[in-house]
């Protein structure tokens, strides 16, 4: 016999067999990924120029369209016409929406399985889990087409860095962010389902020591920055006190976490450069985004209908702040209609300078934490203490305080006979997190208190604490 045997046929070698079918599975998986995002993709970023009777009617026949939707396969919208005697028919408008009761997180938290949809997009959609500035996660699913489509209505937000940039592709993107947070999540399913072009990109974990980071973006040199608001805030404190140097990009943005203008100035004074946002949820992916302008929110309308209601639950006027009420109008998996964000804001009077049309939001007063700073060096972020909660579905609020220097305590919402078991196991889990010396101590609670926006700070650092 000769040294070397003949090599299989794929058609003889069933582990080539295999993969030859996995690939092709795989491609035409993103073959059709790829129709949904171009079916979706035509007028994207001139639908925020349209008038405004164009923008009106396409957001009503979106509200139309999740309200039979919801009427027809959501055992708790089917259950609450029904009960309210309302033809859901009838509810055809925006204006028409406000005869829909209000929905706060803990009727959602009750049961979160009554607001996803019976149909086949709605069995087969990927669950999301917030962190919430009420302390309280939430599980919302995103059905695939939804999923998919938003990446052409992203197309309305990057032409806002086309313009920043001065051109559309070839950039390169550093995301600073949680490394199970919702973004990486929907960035692989992506990746898995489509073969769209994307920016050069590196990832860094927000959990990583500042120092560190830095080190990695200035060797890395992006021209886009994407970081959490309060994590950017910091950053640029630490490079205006000459303790880092960052080799600034073209733009930054953040998310997740608001900014208030004057804080959006410093950092745009200290670095040179603008300073944009996204504003989303996890309940509604597009909800508004700040423009070169960066003179309000500019209100996704047809994608998310956005109302901003008093205290009792009346609509506010024009300039006045209110809490921010959404209605997802694209999403198929978990359906919300006048659902309560817990965010605060206000509609701005008038229109923003870039031609946009658009309704604006003026400053959002969103998630409200606090960066914790550990005696080597690090500084954590507030994800970081939510990535050791997250996944401990026992444990329904939580809070931590910084007592004294490196010693805490955790205020834990739990039923009762959970928090034996669940307390120390967490409490461990924290302290391995923030180093050597930490000490953290475990309260249950009933519940935590809010402060007077009505949002609960998840972590309260000793030196915010001290300065409120």
């Amino acid at each position: 016999m000769t040294g070397r045997e003949p090599a299989l046929s794929p058609a003889a070698d069933p582990g080539a067999r295999r993969s030859w079918s996995e690939a092709f599975a795989s491609l035409l998986r993103k073959v059709a990924g790829n129709a949904v995002v171009l079916a979706h993709l035509p007028a994207q970023r001139r639908v925020a120029y349209a008038p405004r009777a164009r923008i009106e009617a396409l957001r009503d026949a979106r509200i139309a369209a999740a309200v039979r939707h919801a009427a027809r396969s959501v055992p708790h919208y089917r259950d609450t016409f029904r009960r309210l005697g309302i033809d859901p028919r009838s509810i055809a408008t925006a204006r028409d929406l406000g005869r829909l009761p209000l929905l706060d997180k803990d009727e959602l938290l009750a049961d979160l399985d009554r607001f996803v949809s019976e149909t086949r997009s709605g069995r087969a959609s990927i669950p999301f889990v917030s962190s919430g500035s009420s302390g309280k996660s939430a599980r919302v699913h995103h059905d695939r087409r939804s999923l998919l489509a938003n990446i052409a209505y992203g197309e309305r937000e990057r032409s806002v860095m086309v313009k920043l940039l001065g051109r559309e592709l070839r950039y390169r993107e550093a995301s600073v962010g949680y490394p199970h947070g919702t973004i990486r999540k929907v960035r692989s399913f992506y990746q898995k389902a489509t073969s769209i072009v994307r920016p050069s990109r590196l990832d860094l974990s927000v959990l990583a020591p500042f120092a560190e980071t830095v080190e990695r973006l200035n060797a890395f040199r992006p021209d886009v920055i994407v970081v959490f608001g309060n994590y950017l805030a910091a950053l640029s404190r630490a490079v205006a006190r000459s303790e880092l140097k960052l080799v600034p990009p073209k733009v930054f943005v953040y998310g997740a976490e608001g900014l208030r203008r004057e804080v959006r100035r410093e950092i745009e004074a200290t670095f040179g450069v603008p300073v944009i946002s996204y504003y989303s949820a996890v309940e509604t992916f597009k909800l508004g985004f700040l423009c070169e302008a960066r003179e309000g929110f500019h209100v996704h309308e047809d994608l998310c209908h956005v109302r901003i209601v008093r205290e009792d639950g009346s609509d506010a006027s024009t300039g006045e702040r209110g809490e921010v009420v959404i209605s997802n109008l694209v999403n198929r998996g978990t359906v919300l209609l006048n659902y309560r964000l817990g965010d605060v804001a206000s509609f701005a009077d008038g229109a923003c300078s870039c031609g946009r049309t658009f309704r604006l939001l003026d400053e959002v007063d969103g998630r409200v934490e606090d960066m914790l700073e550990i005696p080597d060096g690090r500084i954590v972020h507030p994800r970081a203490i939510w990535g050791v909660i997250k996944p401990h579905a026992e444990v329904l609020q939580y809070q931590l305080v910084e007592e004294e220097p490196h010693a805490y305590v955790l205020r834990l919402v739990t039923r009762a006979e959970d928090y034996p078991s669940v307390a120390p196991v967490v409490a461990h889990e924290l302290e391995e997190l923030l180093g050597s010396g930490a000490r953290v101590r475990t309260e249950r609670r009933e519940k935590l208190a809010a402060d007077r926006s009505g949002k609960v700070r998840l972590v309260v650092a000793l030196a915010a604490a001290d300065a409120r």
